[in-house]
């Protein structure tokens, strides 16, 4: 064989090599986001189920210590709320489920153990996926201040107002999450709600964060609230 037919079949077998592994990475992506969509989607049946019985999403975890006269805490990994921001498109709705690990993610928004509880004193903060996993915060750097974030508890909805975002930062700068986000512009304690997510789209080095204070609330047998409605 020629030098020139070996380096011609060597291109031709590095170009179909490279062909599949793109196929492949885009069939690996694709298949993520539809098992992830269909994920956050039996989530939210999940809860809607429970809810139109009268009972919200079970909050206290199997052993549970917590006092029966306050509040139980939420079941790690488990969906207990539903996130809607009418910015990223009106049909745009995902669960939120207690806790940050890599398999919680994988079916919805997790909200960062430890900070406050929706829509009571503190810093109720709530981390998503850029990208990957049905891309629940794709659009994240679409949000303005003045946005509404609205969660419901199968009781209650819970209008929050962006105040301040998006706001770029480090993974280690942990303060964004604080009761009161030194950065956000807040200067006393509040009810206040933080969204993070990744930046670049496809990346990791860096998170995008936007800050939100509770600006109203009412039962959920009054209808959505004024910011759901077209």
């Amino acid at each position: 064989m020629s030098v020139r037919a070996l380096v011609r079949t060597v291109s031709e077998l590095c170009i179909t090599v490279g062909t599949l592994i793109v196929l492949f990475v885009g069939y690996i992506l694709f298949w993520t986001g539809v098992k992830a969509d269909g994920a956050m989607n039996d989530q939210i049946d999940r809860l809607q189920r429970q809810w139109s019985k009268g009972t919200v999403a079970p909050t206290a975890a199997p052993h549970g210590s917590a006092s029966p006269a306050g509040p139980k805490p939420y079941v790690p990994g488990r969906a207990f709320a539903v996130m809607y921001i009418p910015r990223l498109g009106f049909t745009w709705n995902k669960p939120v489920l207690e806790n940050t690990a890599v398999g919680t993610l994988k079916k919805g928004l997790g909200h960062y153990a430890g900070t406050a509880r929706l829509g009571q004193r503190g810093n109720f903060a709530v981390a998503g996926h850029r990208r990957t996993y049905g891309d629940p915060f794709k659009d994240f750097p679409r949000l303005r201040p003045g946005d509404a974030v609205v969660l419901t508890d199968g009781s209650t909805w819970f209008t929050y107002r962006i105040d301040k975002g998006p706001y770029k930062t480090v993974p280690t700068d942990v303060e964004v999450i604080d009761p009161v986000p030194r950065k956000s512009g807040y200067a006393r304690p509040g009810r206040y709600l933080t969204l993070t997510t990744c930046d670049p789209e496809w990346g990791h080095s860096h998170r995008l964060i936007v800050w939100a204070h509770l600006d109203s609330t009412q039962p959920v047998e009054a209808g959505e609230p004024r910011a759901l409605r077209r």
